[in-house]
């Protein structure tokens, strides 16, 4: 009988160190699955960091070079997204681009395409978008059509033969496009009300090759 209680006794302390021993082995496992999130975490922030920080360079040197100018061009400082004044290219219902138009055209895609071209940032950079926009006259699809003949325009212009040399033309076309957004984001003047002649407009955007990567760490850090 004592044989038999010393074995019970025996069998229960091995059980409990097992149970100790798996218990310590997860406690392991767990923080080291904790210290290897946290790396990753810290590894994704620096990449956003990185990313910001490029994105950040780029909008800045667009407000340098176009501040210095006499052109009236404003840069999203979010964004980097560069919106002209809303008449300067086209009339009202028109996807003809103006003589003002052309010859603003001339003088901004050198300085534009030199700045995103450049040795320092040509590598990050996915896509550079030419962006049709229109007022709220007419219907969605006829906006639409609008919008996206005017940025046609714009880009079928920018290559013709009629337009000057500048030194970034052949390479730019691995990354231009053209697309039009019809009304659905217009814009407003001073006081916040819609601008039909500010909302008439191409706008020139670039994205960064990590934008959707970060987006999406982003969102992963933020959980």
């Amino acid at each position: 009988m004592k044989y038999r209680r010393r074995t019970e006794v025996n069998y229960w302390m091995s059980y409990a160190d097992l149970m100790s021993a798996m218990l310590m082995v997860f406690a392991l496992l767990l923080m080291f699955v904790i210290l290897d999130y946290r790396e990753l975490l810290e590894e994704k922030e620096k990449q956003i960091e990185e990313v910001v920080s490029v994105k950040t360079e780029i909008i800045r040197a667009l407000t340098e070079a176009f501040k210095k100018s006499n052109m009236a061009i404003e840069v999203d400082q979010q964004t980097g997204a560069i919106r002209f004044p809303g008449s300067i290219l086209f009339e009202s219902n028109s996807a003809e681009i103006s003589p003002e138009g052309k010859a603003f055209l001339q003088q901004f895609i050198p300085k534009y395409m030199g700045i995103l071209l450049q040795d320092r940032f040509k590598d990050e950079i996915s896509s550079i978008i030419i962006e049709g926009h229109t007022d709220r006259n007419g219907t969605y699809m006829y906006n639409m059509s609008l919008s996206q003949r005017r940025a046609y325009a714009v880009l079928e212009y920018i290559y013709s033969k009629e337009f000057p040399n500048f030194k970034e033309r052949e390479l730019s076309k691995k990354y231009i496009t053209a697309n039009g957004r019809s009304f659905s984001n217009p814009l407003t003047d001073e006081n916040g009300k819609y601008d039909p002649d500010r909302s008439r407009r191409v706008e020139f955007l670039f994205r960064l090759k990590d934008d959707e990567a970060i987006k999406a760490i982003e969102k992963l850090v933020n959980e």
